[in-house]
């Protein structure tokens, strides 16, 4: 079936359909886009940001001039969920007080985290709150519409798109993570440099995925038929010590100066072990030993993004979308090279697609363990999702990856099992936490979980108190 034959709209289900960041980009890339005629259902916590976000999709929606497409904002999520063929789910684990939280407490104890939100203490304790909202949000996608296809983009993206899987583990679900796409467009540029010219785009480069989200890696790579991996390497030896940004920094942008990376900590990694790392600098050096690139972030060129400026950056999107709301100028419908839009129409009959997606190990990534959720390529078509089978890492790379998947894998089993006595071995045992001993790291657990208490199980605060 073509998008042309549809005989009704595709029902589309956004949980956190509040959204400041994802939502408005999956309706800008609907209107853009014009071939899915489709029915938006908005469930949020907070009803009200639902709300606006309908009044500003039907915006957008009147400005395209391609299929109809309707928002609306629903209260209650099993109503939402009813007969939905896409779920879509974008949250906030707690709110920032928790997140500040996760940062400045490990920071107490000389720990440094960059992001916070996939391993290290920040991550692990991100995912105590967060995996038993997917799972109960899992169990209603069986209860209310099992046939749905499912998108996670929430962080830390392995486990949680783990506990859908729990859930109901036929669930036809998959991690959608943007990160792969940075090394993609500086393989582009490369080759562009290479032929003097603006030759090739984003899409055009093809890339070979495998690892876990946020530590992934690239071993192969094309452009036009042309292999990219030399000239990758090389490119990142020359490279190593001056970093490389795709757009030259402005000193007074402060979101730059949080967010804009110098590719150090990865062009050092593909000089070490000749792979590139497909990640940005930010989410690599959490995986590492802090004394590897986080001690020496300002050097690599990386910043340590402070909750405080997310909070401000957070309210001055919230006044953008209010003036949307209350009739702004509308910005324009441009893609956002996100690849939803594009895995739905495949899903329903459109042109096969294939981009990096984080699903079960069913062997797609030879070494790591199966059934952890890894990060590789998959095949969208009529026929559903097919992960791409992706080899194996080199041993000096699997050595590191695999501890990390495999306590993602643990942390997922103890806190849908409410054992609260395996959490502080998985803890302790993280890169991160590892270097204060024992003893420090079992207060700090205790701080942390103190702080965030108001979202997590009871039996996992009073059993790891205990």
């Amino acid at each position: 079936m073509h998008n042309s034959e549809y005989t009704r709209p595709v029902r589309i289900v956004y949980v956190g359909g509040g959204s400041l960041n994802w939502a408005t980009k999956l309706m800008g890339d609907l209107a853009h886009d014009g071939t899915i005629p489709a029915t938006i259902k908005l469930y949020d916590i907070d009803h009200a940001a639902a709300e606006r976000n309908a009044a500003i999709g039907m915006r957008y929606a009147a400005a395209s001039n391609g299929a109809k497409v309707e928002y609306h904002a629903e209260r209650e999520l099993g109503a939402a969920l009813d007969g939905a063929d896409f779920v879509i789910i974008s949250i906030l684990p707690g709110t920032f007080a928790e997140m500040a939280s996760d940062i400045a407490i490990p920071q107490s104890y000389g720990i440094v985290q960059s992001v916070g939100d996939t391993v290290g203490p920040g991550g692990f304790v991100r995912a105590m709150r967060a995996i038993p909202v997917l799972h109960e949000i899992g169990k209603a996608i069986r209860e209310h519409c099992p046939n749905a296809y499912v998108v996670n983009l929430t962080n830390p993206m392995s486990v949680l798109t783990g506990a859908l899987y729990r859930a109901m583990p036929e669930m036809k679900a998959w991690g959608a993570c943007h990160e792969v796409l940075k090394t993609r467009r500086l393989l582009a540029h490369i080759a562009n440099q290479e032929m003097g010219s603006i030759r090739y785009r984003l899409s055009e480069v093809k890339v070979n995925v495998l690892g876990i989200n946020h530590f992934t890696f690239v071993n192969a790579a094309s452009v036009d038929g042309m292999d990219m991996m030399p000239d990758y390497l090389a490119f990142a030896e020359k490279h190593r010590e001056s970093g490389w940004c795709e757009h030259p920094r402005d000193p007074a942008d402060e979101h730059a100066r949080y967010f804009d990376e110098t590719c150090k900590v990865k062009f050092d990694l593909a000089c070490r072990f000749g792979i590139a790392a497909a990640a940005g600098d930010r989410h690599l050096a959490e995986f590492l030993p802090q004394n590897w690139y986080l001690d020496h972030h300002k050097a690599f060129g990386f910043g340590l993004t402070p909750v405080e400026y997310r909070i401000r950056e957070r309210s001055e999107k919230v006044r953008a979308a209010e003036a949307l709301y209350a009739g702004g100028a509308l910005p324009p419908a441009k893609p956002s090279d996100e690849a939803i839009v594009e895995q739905i129409k495949a899903l329903l009959g459109g042109e096969e697609h294939v981009s990096n997606v984080n699903l079960p190990n069913y062997g797609q990534v030879a070494g790591l363990p199966l059934g952890a959720i890894v990060e590789t390529n998959a095949r969208f078509s009529g026929i559903g999702i097919q992960p791409v089978i992706a080899g194996r890492l080199p041993q000096a790379i699997e050595l590191l990856v695999e501890p990390h998947a495999k306590r993602q894998t643990a942390l997922l089993d103890a806190v849908l099992a409410g054992d609260a006595q395996a959490l502080l071995p998985l803890f302790i045992s993280d890169p991160l936490v590892q270097p204060i001993g024992p003893d420090k790291a079992a207060t700090m657990f205790r701080d942390m979980l103190a702080a965030t208490r108001h979202y997590l199980p009871v039996e996992l605060v009073s059993g790891v108190a205990a």
